[in-house]
């Protein structure tokens, strides 16, 4: 089974998809969209992809004492096309679909990596917030702390995926949350996350780190187990070269991101920033 369809085998298939937005679509003119209904097939899919999350990932707390939930509005970076495109909607308005930011990639034992920031626009009120869950929910992206739409209001939401292989267009989803414009780190806060470079097969070691820091932030420093340090420094430009580990800053972000990947033979020990 590929990683797209176990994104979106969960007991909700395309037609079922299809008939939730088009629901959600009409219910703007004539009543109120089955938001319930999307939820619920968020909250499976979210089970079975936390379940194997928290199977092979180490989250690691900063000075702010945990794995932040918080998104990332992707400017910055370097963009590349949604894998999936999404439902449209015949209420006229804006298409509905994630921006995109490709955080870093490189080449592994001859295997090539990458690791995407999906992130949603915040909606101004419940209706807008309604239709975007339905959008979400055709890409199987849906944060934990969801339980109804006017949750997304005012908020960005976003989805961290990770990608191994050339046949893994879609990635396996490792952080996943809500930011509201005001939230900010500072200092040396750090919030991040130690996965296997390969998320197909769990119980390997955690190589791969994807955190975010304070938009001051110039230097993290990931150790590993071996004793060896990866230093990752701010990116000087919006380009991204294989193998190019980076801090970076999407513009209407009020977090920067980063990658490390450890050695192969060694895993993830501590990482902290340094400057």
């Amino acid at each position: 089974m590929t990683n797209a369809d176990r994104e979106f085998d969960h007991g909700m298939t395309d037609r079922d998809i299809a008939f939730l937005l088009a629901d959600a679509a009409s219910a703007v003119e004539i009543g109120t969209a089955p938001t319930q209904a999307v939820i619920r097939g968020g909250r499976r899919r979210r089970a079975r992809r936390w379940a194997v999350t928290a199977a092979t990932a180490a989250l690691v707390a900063g000075s702010t004492g945990a794995l932040a939930v918080t998104a990332l509005p992707g400017d910055g970076g370097h963009r590349v096309a949604p894998a999936t495109p999404p439902a449209t909607s015949a209420t006229p308005g804006p298409v509905l679909q994630p921006d995109r930011t490709t955080l870093a990639t490189g080449t592994d034992q001859g295997t090539p990596w990458t690791v995407t920031l999906d992130v949603w626009p915040a909606p101004r009120d419940e209706t807008e917030a309604q239709t975007l869950l339905g959008a979400m929910t055709t890409y199987g992206e849906f944060p934990a702390d969801v339980h109804k739409a006017s949750d997304l209001v005012g908020r960005s939401a976003y989805t961290v995926r990770q990608s191994h292989g050339d046949g893994d267009t879609l990635g396996t989803p490792v952080s996943e949350g809500l930011t509201a414009p005001a939230d900010r780190m500072a200092g040396t806060d750090l919030d991040s996350v130690a996965v296997p470079l390969d998320p197909d097969t769990p119980g390997r070691p955690q190589r791969l780190v994807v955190g975010h820091v304070a938009r001051t932030a110039q230097e993290v420093t990931c150790s590993w187990k071996n004793g060896t340090t990866t230093k990752v420094h701010r990116a000087t430009s919006t380009d991204i070269n294989s193998d190019d580990q980076t801090i970076r800053t999407p513009a209407t972000s009020p977090y920067a991101w980063f990658v490390c990947l450890a050695p192969e033979g060694t895993a993830f020990e501590s990482v902290a920033v340094t400057r």
